[in-house]
Order: C-alpha cells, then sequence, then structure tokens
C-alpha cells in the first residue's frame, strides 16, 4: 500500500477557508480580481458549491457556499474580522485589478515603515485584502526605529 502524504502536495500549512453567498459567482470574482485559478468544484444540493478551491499565486483559498439549511450560523453581511494577505511582485498593478474587478480601496497604497508598499480593499463579499510588495529588506532595529518615528516615538 501506498504511503499517503499528510499534507498534500502544493498545499501549505494553513490554508484560508471562506463561507460566501454565491460561491460560484466569487469564484469568477478572485480570477478578475486576483488571477485566481479554479483548482475544483464540488456542487451539492441545489446548485450551491460543497467545497471548492482556486489558486492564487502559489497559495489555496478553499471556499464553499453559505448553508444555513445545513447548521451553518446566519452571516454577518460587510464586515469579516479577517485580512487576507497577498505579496505581489507589482502592488500597483495589482491593486488597480482588484478595484476595477469590484474591490473597494479602504487603505490607499503607500510606502509603509517596514519595507513593503502596502494597501487595502474589500471585496464585494465583505473580505479584506491586503496587498503588498516588498520594496526594502530592514533589519529589526530599522524597523522597530520607524515604526516609532511613524507613531510619534511610542
Amino acid at each position: 500500500m501506498a504511503q499517503v502524504t499528510p499534507i498534500p502536495e502544493g498545499m501549505h500549512t494553513v490554508t484560508p477557508h471562506l463561507t460566501v453567498k454565491g460561491a460560484a459567482e466569487y469564484i469568477d470574482f478572485l480570477a478578475r480580481a486576483f488571477g485566481a485559478v479554479e483548482l475544483h468544484r464540488s456542487p451539492g444540493p441545489g446548485g450551491k458549491l460543497v467545497h471548492a478551491a482556486v489558486r492564487i499565486g502559489d497559495s489555496v483559498v478553499m471556499l464553499n457556499d453559505h448553508m444555513q439549511e445545513f447548521g451553518a450560523p446566519p452571516i454577518v453581511e460587510g464586515f469579516w474580522p479577517i485580512t487576507l494577505h497577498l505579496y505581489v511582485p507589482d502592488v500597483d498593478a495589482a491593486f488597480a485589478q482588484a478595484t476595477a474587478a469590484g474591490c473597494k480601496a479602504i487603505m490607499p497604497l503607500a510606502d509603509q515603515f517596514w519595507g513593503d508598499r502596502y494597501g487595502q480593499v474589500i471585496d464585494p463579499a465583505g473580505f479584506r485584502w491586503s496587498l503588498a510588495s516588498r520594496k526594502e529588506d530592514l533589519t529589526p532595529e530599522q524597523r522597530n526605529d520607524r515604526m516609532k518615528a511613524t507613531f510619534g516615538g511610542h
């Protein structure tokens, strides 16, 4: 019998798994906004997706339709207390692509004290995405000095 690998090939130790209303449409949005490539989908009752997965860059995001009829709690629309972070080669282009696809900019792109060019958007499902490109490699001391300068020495 073949040995089974406990972590499937191409997966990372931590993988976000999102529950959304309209998972099929959300997959299409992720493709437009972040270049997601669909890996698979498992349709369930009433055409809803029981499970699906997309790849964004080198990472997988799993998702499914909200199915309150099977015991899922209600979704509070418009705000999720998480941020999905994307490192990309060209954050200006990625930010423009995300907003053109329907994301709303909530933190404009700017060069940050920790060495990244960074901004945030919120997508139509209410998920917050931070997008960044590393611009400088800093030592911990340099980051701390810049952080203190940014926040008035605190």
